[in-house]
C-alpha cells in the first residue's frame, strides 16, 4: 500500500544561475608591471599636486580654474590621491566667498561645495533668470552652463524651488539640443544623454570614472599628467580589487551554495560590486571583504525567508540567531545548519582581526544589525503566512529594514580605522534619517520592479499592494508615480543630512550614499541583480576585466 507523505510547500522562485562561473577564482598579478606603475603615479601625483597649490594660490579669477581642477580630479576617479588638498581648497573657497561667489559657473561651485557639506545658498542662481522670474532663454546658447544647472539641481534639498524650475528647465532643453545634430557631435551628445539618464548626484564614482576618461581624453584643454594618472591609477587598483574578488570568491565556494543551496540567487560577483561601489579606495580593502561576505550572507537569508523555508523552519532559524551560539546547530534543518554556521564564522573571524586592534566592539554592532535584519524577515514570513496586507507605517519599521541597507550600513563601518568611533555605530545604529532615506529609495524602487515577478509566487505584500489596499485602488500606474514621487524626496533627505549632520565624519555618510547609487543603477527600470543582464555584466566588465589604456 502506497502511504502518502505531506508535501512540503515551499515559495519557490526561479533564479538563473551564475553567469561569471568561475573567472574570478584565479587572479595572477604582474608584480614587475604593477611596481612600475607605482612608481610612475608616485610621479605624476606630485605634477598634478603642484598645479593644485598653483591654482588655490591664484587671483579670485582663477579660482574658477581650482573647481574645474577639482571637478576633473573628482569624475576621473582620483579623488582619494588628494583628499587633504580638495578638502582645504573647497574650505579656502567657502571662506573666501561664502553665500556670495562672484565667479562663473555658479553651478559647479554649487555642486562641488554641496558635495563636501557645504550649505552654500541656491540664491546665486537667480543670475540665470529675468525680470519676470523665468529662465533667461540666451542660456540655451550655452551647452555646457545647461549641463552644469542640470548636475547643481540634483543637490538641492527641500523647499528649494528655484532648483526644482532649474531642473525642468534644464532637462527639456538638453533633450531637444541632443537631437539636434547642429548643437552636438556625437561625443557630446552621448555626453549629454548620459547625464540625462543619471546625474551625477546619483553615479557610482567607479563607473562615472570609466565613462569620464574617455571624455576627458577628447577635451583640446585636458591635464595630460592628469589623464596619465587617471588610467594608471585605475588599473593599479583594478589589480586589489580583482585580488579581492578573487579571495572573497575562494571563501564563497566553500559553501557550494548551487549543490547545498540550489534556491538561492548565486549572485557572488555581483555582490562584490555592490560593496566595492560603496567604497572602491585601497584603505578599505579590509573592509570591504568583510562587508562582501555579509551581503552574500544576507543574500542567502533573504532568499531562505523569501524563497524557500517554511514558517516553522524560519522560525526555528529566527530563535538561533537571537542566541547567536553554535549549540543551537543541532534544533536547525540541515540546511539551515551550513547557513548558520558560515555565518557565524563571518562574524568570529572579524572579530579576531579586529581585536588585536582593541576594537571588536565594533563587530558587535555589525552583529546586532544582522540578528535585526533577521528578525524583520520573520515578521514578513508571518505577513505572508497570514495574508496579511502591512500598511505603509508597517512597512517603513519593517520591510526597511529587510532591504538590509541599516545592516549593510552599519557592517560598512567594521574595519575602516581611526574614522570609526563608538559615537558613529551608535549614531548609525539608531538609524539617523540619512540611513532611512537609502532605505527608503532601496526598498521602493526594489518593490517597483519587482512586483510583477514576486506576484507570479507566494511572496509578502510590498509597498505598492499596501498604498493599492489604503487607497483602495487597482490603478498601479498610479501608485507607482506616488512611489517615485517618495524615491525623489528620500534623495532630496539625503542631501539635507549631509549638510546638517557634522558630528560624523563625510566619509562614513559617503558610505550611506553610495548604497542609494547602488540602487539607481541596478534597480531603475527592472531588477538587474536577480536577473542579471547585459548592462551589468558591462558594468562588471569594465571594473574588474577591461584595464585602461
Amino acid at each position: 500500500m502506497d502511504v502518502k507523505h505531506d508535501e512540503v510547500i515551499r515559495p519557490l522562485a526561479n533564479f538563473h544561475p551564475s553567469v561569471w562561473g568561475d573567472q574570478f577564482l584565479v587572479y595572477n598579478e604582474d608584480q614587475e608591471k604593477q611596481t612600475e606603475a607605482e612608481q610612475m603615479i608616485k610621479i605624476l601625483k606630485e605634477e598634478v599636486r603642484k598645479e593644485i597649490v598653483v591654482a588655490f594660490d591664484a587671483s579670485a579669477k582663477d579660482h574658477m580654474n581650482l573647481l574645474k581642477l577639482v571637478n576633473a580630479i573628482k569624475r576621473l576617479g582620483v579623488a582619494y590621491y588628494f583628499e587633504k588638498e580638495i578638502d582645504e581648497a573647497l574650505q579656502h573657497i567657502y571662506i573666501v566667498y561664502g553665500d556670495k561667489w562672484n565667479g562663473d559657473s555658479p553651478s559647479l561651485w554649487f555642486r562641488l561645495l554641496r558635495e563636501h557639506g557645504y550649505s552654500v545658498s541656491c540664491n546665486s542662481f537667480n543670475c540665470y533668470k529675468d525680470d519676470t522670474g523665468s529662465f533667461k532663454e540666451s542660456l540655451t546658447n550655452d551647452v555646457q552652463c545647461l549641463l552644469d544647472l542640470y548636475e547643481a539641481t540634483y543637490l538641492r534639498v527641500h523647499g528649494e524651488a528655484i532648483l526644482d524650475d532649474a531642473l525642468d528647465f534644464t532637462k527639456t532643453h538638453l533633450e531637444n539640443i541632443s537631437k539636434d545634430p547642429l548643437r552636438c557631435n556625437s561625443a557630446l551628445r552621448r555626453h549629454i544623454m548620459e547625464a540625462l539618464e543619471r546625474p551625477i548626484r546619483k553615479r557610482l564614482p567607479r563607473l562615472d570614472a570609466v565613462r569620464y576618461i574617455p571624455f576627458y581624453e577628447q577635451q583640446v584643454s585636458h591635464n595630460k599628467s592628469l589623464l596619465k594618472l587617471a588610467k594608471l591609477g585605475f588599473n593599479v587598483l583594478q589589480s586589489l580589487h580583482k585580488k579581492e574578488l578573487s579571495q572573497v570568491t575562494k571563501w564563497w565556494k566553500g559553501l557550494d551554495a548551487p549543490k547545498n543551496l540550489p534556491y538561492m540567487r548565486d549572485r557572488l560577483v555581483e555582490c562584490y560590486f555592490w560593496i566595492f561601489s560603496v567604497y572602491f579606495e585601497p584603505q578599505y580593502s579590509r573592509s570591504r571583504i568583510f562587508l562582501s561576505k555579509v551581503i552574500l550572507m544576507a543574500m542567502v537569508i533573504d532568499d531562505t525567508y523569501d524563497a524557500y523555508g517554511t514558517y516553522k523552519e524560519l522560525d526555528i532559524f529566527t530563535k538561533a540567531f537571537q542566541r547567536w551560539s553554535t549549540t543551537c546547530l543541532d534544533s536547525l534543518p540541515d540546511y539551515m545548519k551550513l547557513i548558520y554556521k558560515r555565518m557565524l564564522g563571518v562574524y568570529e573571524e572579524m572579530e579576531e582581526i579586529m581585536a588585536k586592534e582593541g576594537r571588536a566592539y565594533e563587530v558587535s554592532y555589525a552583529k546586532e544589525s544582522m540578528i535585526e535584519y533577521i528578525e524583520n524577515h520573520m515578521k514578513e514570513a508571518r505577513w505572508r503566512e497570514e495574508g496579511y496586507v502591512p500598511t505603509m507605517e508597517e512597512i517603513k519599521l519593517v520591510r526597511f529594514m529587510t532591504c538590509g541597507y541599516k545592516m549593510l550600513a552599519t557592517s560598512s563601518f567594521v574595519g575602516m580605522g581611526d574614522v570609526i568611533t563608538e559615537e558613529a555605530l551608535k549614531w548609525v545604529e539608531a538609524n539617523p534619517p540619512i540611513v532611512n532615506a537609502a532605505a527608503a529609495i532601496c526598498r521602493f524602487m526594489d518593490d517597483v520592479v519587482g512586483h510583477k515577478e514576486e506576484h507570479e509566487r507566494e511572496h509578502v505584500a510590498s509597498s505598492l499592494d499596501s498604498y493599492m489596499t489604503q487607497l483602495n485602488t487597482r490603478e498601479e500606474e498610479k501608485v507607482v508615480d506616488m512611489i517615485i514621487q517618495h524615491v525623489e524626496d528620500a534623495w532630496k533627505d539625503i542631501n539635507r543630512e549631509l549638510l546638517i549632520c557634522k558630528n560624523i565624519p563625510m566619509r562614513l555618510m559617503m558610505n550611506v550614499l553610495n548604497l542609494a547609487r547602488v540602487i539607481d543603477t541596478l534597480y531603475k527600470y527592472k531588477d538587474t541583480f536577480t536577473n542579471v543582464g547585459e548592462e551589468f555584466k558591462d558594468h562588471i566588465r569594465s571594473c574588474f576585466v577591461h584595464t585602461m589604456s
